[in-house]
């Protein structure tokens, strides 16, 4: 009897703890490959709710695209460095009848590349364009070769990358973080902890309170 119900009682926890495991390694093990669209307010990068070929950006906006692998928005990695539209557009002067857009375009790290890819480095332009061009104007001034597919999803920023296009890749695809990148992602890690508890403490407990009610089970036996 004592046995039966200890596996009533231990079953859900069981169940809870493999969806737990499970549901994290889905979450964490695939993502896609694609360029995020960015928009600059008060000096923060905000992401994009709207693509590239319909917002349209006015004189002195700073936008961004990074491409990297994500799930979706929320973790998508924003585009790194300076994004001062002062510094951008220092060489660029404003024209009558036109408008100007600091872009920064941020290849992504090797991490995040396609086999067979090297990202470009890290780059800036200044797009000088009718008042009524949408981003893709912009960006297609200053990037060239552009890229899109079917469904006019942005796919390659001045051709890269070759192939591909918003592809779903797994952990086993990506090849092995740099050591700076490595850092960077314990940085993160870190500040993440702050949020709530790891899925390691959560499969911990889990593991603590099967052993326990073993434990007692196994002590009321011996007593019987």
């Amino acid at each position: 009897m004592i046995r039966r119900a200890l596996v009533r009682a231990l079953a859900p926890l069981l169940a809870a703890l493999v969806l737990v495991t499970g549901a994290a390694q889905a979450a964490q093990a695939t993502g896609y490959r694609y360029w995020s669209f960015w928009e600059r307010d008060s000096g923060t990068w905000t992401y994009a709710t709207q693509g590239p070929s319909l917002a349209r950006p006015s004189d002195r906006d700073v936008q961004g695209f990074r491409f990297a692998v994500s799930a979706d928005s929320k973790d998508a990695a924003q585009p790194r460095g300076a994004a001062e539209f002062a510094v951008i557009c220092a060489r660029t002067p404003a024209q009558d009848g036109e408008k100007r857009v600091a872009l920064v375009i941020d290849f992504g790290s090797a991490a995040d590349a396609a086999s067979g890819e090297t990202p470009p480095d890290r780059r800036t332009a200044c797009a000088r364009v009718a008042p009524d061009a949408t981003t893709a104007e912009a960006l297609a001034a200053v990037a060239k070769p552009l890229r899109y597919d079917t469904n006019a999803l942005l796919c390659a920023i001045a051709g890269y990358p070759q192939k591909g296009c918003g592809e779903q890749v797994s952990d086993t695809d990506r090849p092995a973080p740099t050591d700076e990148e490595s850092r960077q992602t314990a940085t993160d890690n870190k500040s993440d902890s702050a949020d709530g508890p790891s899925l390691g403490l959560v499969t911990g407990i889990a593991v603590v309170a099967v052993l326990g009610a073993a434990a007692v089970w196994q002590a009321r036996r011996r007593r019987a």
